[in-house]
């Protein structure tokens, strides 16, 4: 059986690309670790925030659509991101979200505090404690690395068909089952971080892809040949899982599995330091070879954004 470390990264949906910045650089204190473009819609960003390095296990990334319709979270979705804090940093989380006029709510299950709350867009977050994970080095405002965001906590699935979604995380994906607690069962990865899924077992009601909605999310390969053995394993478990995809940070295979959530499998390198470097990690627009040429025009359709200091 093959067994994945846990989550890579998790994209999704948001609205006016300013907004999106300041709430996950500026609010959250996540790095913007590189500024690019939707390789399949390249007038549209693709941003990604994560901690100081762009570790795989840290890295939330979003197509921001300005003008782009509201989603529905249901299933077929992620319906929750989670986010992992040092134990100790939930009251410097109230005051920051309060701060900054978030409402927030705290609510248990498993034995854990979560402090749970929204993005501007829409998108579902939580922060809970957690000894796990290294600590993250970026400092933004009055966000210290005794606080700061370590990386994933993890998610919870919404899907139109549990017992299969089930089935796939502890017998394709290699996760274990180790709790079930009202409407959700508990799985877990080997990784130290992004290596905790809850699975509802009972219908949201069906999702609709838009703003406030995650599109995909994304599993670890240690590398190519992990990826090719990931790719074969999966085709042989009756999944469709399309050929590899260069996403000039990583590479990706894609596939949707039958709870409906669409499922990617990334490779850990060559990760985000190799068209910049780490201090610069985010500053430039960065654009794939095959759309270089297009550089200038591309300028004048691009949202002008800046990261910038709230505090």
């Amino acid at each position: 059986m093959k067994k994945t470390a846990g989550i890579h990264h998790i994209t999704a949906i948001a609205g006016h690309p300013q907004e999106n910045v300041d709430f996950y650089a500026s609010v959250l204190g996540l790095r913007m670790v590189k500024k690019t473009i939707n390789f399949d819609d390249p007038g549209t960003y693709h941003l990604y925030f994560g901690n100081e390095g762009g570790k795989p296990g840290t890295i939330i990334t979003f197509f921001p659509w300005a003008d782009a319709f509201q989603g529905k979270i249901g299933d077929g979705q992620v319906g929750v991101t989670s986010y992992v804090i040092p134990p100790g940093a939930m009251p410097f989380w109230e005051e920051r979200l309060g701060k900054f006029n978030i409402d927030f709510r705290k609510n248990e299950r498993f034995g854990e505090t979560y402090l749970a709350f929204n993005d501007p867009h829409g998108l579902q977050l939580e922060l809970v404690e957690r000894e796990e994970g290294d600590h993250n080095a970026w400092s933004v405002g009055s966000i210290t690395p005794d606080a700061a965001i370590k990386g994933f906590g993890g998610a919870t699935l919404l899907s139109s068909q549990p017992d299969k979604t089930a089935q796939l995380l502890e017998e394709v994906m290699g996760l274990e089952k180790v709790a079930a607690e009202g409407d959700l069962i508990r799985f877990k990865s080997y990784g130290d971080i992004g290596n905790v899924i809850d699975l509802k077992t009972i219908s949201s009601g069906r999702g609709q892809m838009g703003v406030g909605t995650v599109h995909h999310i994304a599993w670890r390969a240690e590398d190519d040949q992990d990826q090719l053995d990931w790719q074969r394993y999966v085709r042989d478990h009756g999944y469709g899982v399309t050929p590899v995809k260069d996403r000039n940070y990583f590479n990706a295979i894609y596939f949707r599995e039958h709870g409906e959530i669409l499922f990617e499998i990334a490779t850990d390198p060559p990760g985000f330091v190799h068209d910049e470097s780490f201090e610069t990690m985010g500053k430039g627009l960065k654009l794939p070879s095959q759309y270089e040429q297009y550089r200038e025009q591309l300028k004048k359709v691009l949202i002008p954004i800046e990261v910038r200091n709230l505090d």
